[in-house]
């Protein structure tokens, strides 16, 4: 099966730094443009940052950079979001996905909340 299982959310205060995960399963992140992305109670779904197949250069949206950093592990087949500095702001549900032109996965969702 077909499966992004994503983890490491939780509470922090502000200023403090959390790292999630994102593991893949039943096919192979390389292939893949893969992301983050995040949903604040009452707002839409917004990008957070993406990179092509671990290899490619990161994007970034502009109230991240500075503070987060995408990578990924090809030989665990795991995304991760290094997030630093957060804010209240960054309270959010937040997604991994891997897509190609043909396909687009979605993990569950962890949820981050960050404390003032």
């Amino acid at each position: 099966d077909v499966q992004l299982q994503a983890s490491g959310g939780g509470l922090v205060q502000a200023g403090g730094s959390l790292r999630l995960s994102c593991a893949a399963s039943g096919f192979t992140l390389d292939d893949y443009t893969i992301g983050w992305f995040r949903q604040a109670p009452g707002k839409e779904r917004e990008g957070v940052s993406c990179i092509h197949g671990g290899n490619g250069s990161p994007h970034y949206a502009d109230s991240v950079k500075g503070r987060f950093t995408i990578s990924s592990d090809n030989a665990k087949n795991t995304i991760y979001l290094q997030m630093n500095s957060l804010k209240p702001e960054d309270t959010a549900v937040y997604y991994c996905n891997a897509k190609t032109w043909a396909t687009n996965y979605w993990g569950q969702g962890t949820l981050v909340t960050v404390s003032s």
